[in-house]
């Protein structure tokens, strides 16, 4: 097993990390409630980026804040998840970051968010760095660390 080290993993480009717009799912902010909760329940995830036509992301939307906005007094008004747009209710404090930016950075800002999105200096979306990726790199190195120190008879 090839063994990480600790440079390596600090020096690792996130572009090699994340996933690529093109395999993220994402909506637009003027897409219907209707239709973002149909991708969220579809991609299987809590949480998608929003999207503007110029390919900058404007925010997040999860399926949480979806169902509080249509939840009434008495009842859920689903008649509402057509006539209102994502841009209602999304998440416009967005978790960035920079695709040059260092991997301690990363590690740093995915403390609190499940995933970071990507730009480049233009601020167009490239795609997302999860921290399960984040925590997977890290669980690597210890896990060769551990088989480093069995082989050396520590």
């Amino acid at each position: 097993m090839a063994r990480l080290g600790l440079q390596d993993m600090l020096n690792t480009p996130l572009q090699n990390l994340m996933i690529a717009a093109e395999r993220v799912a994402c909506v637009y902010a003027e897409n219907s409630l209707e239709h973002a909760l149909l991708v969220l329940i579809k991609s299987g995830y809590s949480s998608v980026p929003v999207l503007s036509h110029q390919e900058e992301v404007t925010g997040t939307v999860s399926k949480t804040m979806i169902l509080d906005s249509i939840l009434g007094i008495e009842r859920i008004e689903f008649e509402q998840l057509d006539q209102r747009q994502v841009q209602d209710v999304m998440n416009r404090e967005v978790p960035r970051i920079q695709v040059g930016q260092d991997w301690l950075t990363a590690l740093e800002m995915s403390i609190h968010q499940p995933y970071l999105c990507v730009e480049d200096e233009q601020d167009k979306f490239l795609g997302i760095l999860t921290r399960s990726k984040l925590l997977s790199q890290i669980h690597g190195y210890f896990r060769s660390m551990s088989v480093s120190k069995q082989g050396d008879g520590r």
